[in-house]
């Protein structure tokens, strides 16, 4: 069992720290919430996992080897991946060269085995009909299936997910949803941050919620859910699963 590992992260901008002490663990097969206020500082803490900003202090480890200096590419060969908010498909490219174009970097395979790997992913997640198409045409909900397809083909142990939720219609948020517990079953560890806060909680099984840069709670849904402090200052007293 593999497991990622941030410890005691700390970041500040022009003298003001924004995130002191997180401490956040994600094992393979595992789902993860980092939730939070707005300006809570979940997001940075996320994106210093991800290594899109540097950390000031703390270290991040996957399986104990320090990874808190290397680059968000050299992470991704390490075996974090990562999904952005924002619509990250070729746009002009046809479904299946957009999975084409990420099994192009792997070197360990051949072009026999970038095309069978290409298929396997097509059929895994339902876009096999949709492999001709360009990422342009595509729906919000078929192309978030095309883009974790095509986030899956470096074969990363964790993969970090960043408001998977949004821009999607409510049919296609249960799609995803079985997707993301899809990822779990396969043994990848994911880490997601979404304002949508209650379908996120639905599918973790551990929560950490962010506070003034600090984790003011962890555990499970339940445990999180009965934090009086959390619904003080994130989920209110009538919030319901």
């Amino acid at each position: 069992m593999a497991q990622l590992k941030a410890s005691n992260l700390a970041k500040a901008y022009r003298g003001r720290e924004v995130i002191q002490d997180v401490s956040v663990e994600i094992d393979s097969g595992q789902i993860v919430g980092l939730l939070g206020p707005n300006g809570a500082g979940k997001t940075t803490c996320f994106y210093m996992i991800i290594g899109i900003v540097p950390a000031d202090r703390g270290v991040i480890t996957i399986d104990e080897e320090d990874i808190t200096a290397l680059t968000m590419h050299e992470r991704a060969r390490r075996g974090v991946g990562y999904l952005p908010q924002e619509a990250s498909i070729f746009r002009k490219l046809t479904v299946g060269d957009n999975i084409m174009a990420i099994l192009e970097t792997r070197s360990d395979l051949n072009k026999k085995e970038r095309l069978a790997r290409r298929d396997e992913l097509l059929d895994e997640f339902n876009v096999a009909h949709l492999r001709d198409s360009l990422g342009q045409s595509l729906s919000g909900g078929e192309r978030r299936r095309v883009e974790i397809a095509r986030a899956l083909a470096t074969e990363p142990d964790f993969i970090m997910l960043d408001e998977p939720f949004a821009g999607v219609d409510p049919i296609s948020v249960a799609d995803i949803k079985q997707i993301i517990q899809h990822l779990r079953d396969r043994g990848i560890g994911v880490l997601i941050t979404d304002h949508n806060v209650r379908d996120t909680l639905d599918i973790c099984e551990k929560a950490y919620i962010v506070g003034e840069g600090r984790i003011i709670a962890s555990g499970t849904t339940e445990d999180v859910l009965n934090n009086e402090h959390v619904r003080q200052v994130y989920l209110g007293d009538q919030f319901r699963m």
